[in-house]
């Protein structure tokens, strides 16, 4: 079962659940901040905080490393729960395992795809940063004595140090002391390329009945190109189970650019379809 964690206040007993989803050589820890704003607002929903196959302390995973396979660990671990889920969250590549998920389901849910285009893409179109960082981690050593020489390594490799801290949050401590970077690199690419390779636009163009749909695009980013944002709009104007909430300010990790307003978006939406 996936690694994960239940997000709630202390004295509420949510009658909702929204999975959150994290995008590639993240970790569940990446949204902990967001679901507990979100549950705050909200109380009558719970968070869950996944970690995806392959990353965080989801280790080890047998192959095929692909989206299907990953949603469907989303899926057994919702029916190991056995927790009324009505919706999920997604980044990057956690919004295409959403909709995944969500073809998988009996049940209507909401699903939100933060800065996810649906649709496929070439392996560094839109996520250069992504292709960039797994270049950097394929050419460096597995071990490191300790995780400051890890983020040294990685700027000195030419990655801003905010990338580096980010990154170490996949470290883990070795018996000697030294750390060593958890995911199995080979097994990321697996997953970049299926995602990569991947059209979902069916999925949004006719969502599940009774399921809303929610595109979130950061304005600064490249991951929605000029006409994927034009279908997508054209797909929101004509389905009123489909929105476009483009974040100007924003590039791809919205999130972080726009916590707040993201936070807003995601409560005053959250509950409205029951």
């Amino acid at each position: 079962m996936l690694a994960h964690s239940i997000v709630k206040l202390e004295t509420s007993r949510p009658s909702h659940y929204m999975i959150f989803l994290h995008g590639i050589l993240g970790t569940r820890a990446n949204w902990r901040g967001i679901a507990r704003s979100f549950v705050k607002a909200r109380p009558d929903w719970g968070g869950i905080l996944v970690d995806l196959r392959e990353h965080g302390d989801s280790l080890r995973q047998p192959p095929p490393h692909t989206l299907k396979t990953t949603a469907a660990g989303v899926r057994e671990l919702e029916q190991a729960l056995s927790l009324p889920v009505r919706g999920a969250v997604g980044h990057s590549f956690g919004g295409k395992v959403a909709l995944e998920w969500l073809a998988m389901r009996d049940d209507a849910a909401e699903i939100w795809l933060i800065d996810s285009s649906p649709g496929p893409k070439a392996t560094d179109e839109g996520s250069s940063v992504t292709a960039s960082v797994l270049m950097t981690l394929e050419r460096l050593n597995r071990n490191w004595p300790s995780r400051e020489a890890f983020v040294q390594s990685i700027v000195e490799a030419g990655q801003p140090e905010p990338i580096a801290q980010w990154l170490a949050m996949n470290l883990n401590r070795n018996d000697d002391g030294s750390h060593s970077f958890g995911p199995d690199l080979s097994a990321i690419r697996s997953l970049i390329e299926d995602y990569a390779k991947t059209d979902l636009w069916p999925t949004v163009e006719s969502p599940p009945v009774g399921s809303t749909i929610h595109l979130v695009i950061g304005g600064r980013s490249s991951v929605f190109s000029r006409l994927d944002r034009a279908r997508a709009e054209a797909v929101a104007a004509r389905d009123p189970r489909v929105f476009v909430h483009i974040f100007e300010a924003a590039g791809h990790w919205v999130h972080i650019d726009s916590t707040e307003e993201l936070v807003a978006l995601l409560t005053s939406a959250a509950g409205e379809r029951r």
